[in-house]
């Protein structure tokens, strides 16, 4: 069987959990050994055999970036033919799955790692693109043979979001994490480089700052946290100036009131990131739009305790009481994610993450019975072997 994945993100330009998703499910696919898995992503030469990577094109330079987008997705979807089965994950690659399937006669899978009807503030960053963007990935998900959602959250917003597919069609197939990748690394000289005291209690965040990650409600929650605990801010590639902006505008302020506030721009290597996660508390994960959150099963396998938004599927991965803590959001159902009583969510997010410094030996312990979960229910291996039981039913 030959499987043509599609992804915009693939190692090393992977900036969030779909390209996580694609890589790691790469590689359990191929380590079965009864499959031809072929990748086809955005970008420069990938130095990788089996895969193929293809720029944007020249004559769209200076195009809208969803018209460039699609300019790639041309480009992969003619290699396409001759795939048994075709199979993209987010709407920068669908179209390219979409288009490619057509063109093989082969079944096209569409992973959701995210909705554009669940992100309008994307308009934002793509202006007339989002409608572009949104148009593609109706076409995909509606023409698909099989989509996956990676948790039963995400499976009902896309039922909710695209009415006409038929409830067969949508399978839920988890996200997961490399437990020998992610696990602790006690390093107090990397902590110390980033500006962080690996002695002091801290709360970590990890993630990109876009709207759907909540960090402007988090930075507010920190206001109000014990002066002791430092917040710790892994926040980069920002959707847009505006959100960028803000976010500074709060870390300014909340420097104004309290020290050990750590803002770490940079996307840093793996080793790194994981040496902050091990010298932290907890993990926050403010997000008020999250599919699954990959992030929360890295800080598990790291053995941190996880307080987060009860939203989208984060409920299936963070067990309250043993790896963590949710914090109850009412959201505004115009698809934003915005919480009804913003004051009331910074409130309890707050509240939630003081109660999770103020006893560290509690916090171990569910750090500890986090990664368990973390390795026993979320394996890459058990996955792999769940979506390729997708692609048979698609063939018959």
């Amino acid at each position: 069987m030959r499987i043509d994945i599609i992804s915009k993100e693939y190692p090393p330009a992977v900036y969030g959990g779909a390209g996580v998703h694609v890589a790691e499910l790469v590689r359990a696919l191929r380590d079965r050994g009864d499959a031809d898995v072929r990748v086809r992503c955005f970008g420069a030469d990938r130095n990788e055999a089996g895969t193929t990577a293809y720029p944007d094109l020249p004559e769209l330079a200076g195009a809208n970036a969803a018209l460039q987008t699609l300019g790639v997705d041309i480009q992969i979807a003619q290699d396409c033919q001759g795939a048994d089965i075709v199979h993209s994950h987010t709407w920068y690659a669908n179209m390219g799955g979409h288009l490619g399937g057509m063109l093989a006669g082969a079944p096209h899978i569409v992973t959701a790692h995210s909705l554009e009807p669940m992100r309008p503030w994307k308009a934002e960053q793509l202006g007339g693109g989002y409608r572009v963007s949104s148009f593609a990935e109706r076409a995909a998900y509606e023409g698909a043979a099989a989509v996956i959602a990676v948790s039963a959250g995400m499976r009902q917003d896309i039922l909710r979001s695209y009415p006409s597919l038929d409830p067969a069609k949508v399978a839920v197939v988890h996200n997961g994490i490399d437990s020998q990748l992610w696990q602790p690394i006690d390093d107090a000289d990397i902590c110390r480089k980033h500006g962080m005291d690996p002695d002091r209690p801290a709360i970590i965040f990890v993630g990109r700052i876009t709207r759907q990650k909540g960090l402007p409600y988090l930075m507010r929650a920190a206001a109000l946290l014990p002066k002791d605990v430092q917040v710790v801010l892994c926040a980069g590639a920002p959707d847009t100036p505006a959100i960028q902006a803000e976010v500074e505008g709060l870390l300014a302020e909340l420097r104004t009131t309290r020290d050990g506030v750590v803002w770490i721009p940079e996307m840093l290597p793996r080793n790194e990131v994981v040496a902050l996660l091990t010298a932290s508390t907890v993990f926050a994960c403010p997000s008020v739009y999250e599919p699954l959150g990959i992030v929360n099963l890295e800080a598990m396998a790291c053995e941190l305790p996880v307080v987060a938004t009860a939203t989208g599927g984060i409920p299936e991965v963070v067990v309250p009481g043993e790896t963590g803590w949710l914090v109850p959001i009412e959201q505004v159902q115009d698809g934003t994610g915005t919480p009804v009583d913003p004051d009331r969510f910074v409130n309890d997010l707050a509240a939630a993450l003081t109660d999770a410094v103020s006893d560290r030996t509690r916090a171990r312990e569910m750090g500890l019975a986090g990664r368990r979960r973390a390795v026993e229910q979320f394996s890459w291996a058990s996955i792999g072997d769940k979506t390729m039981e997708v692609y048979r039913s698609v063939l018959g």
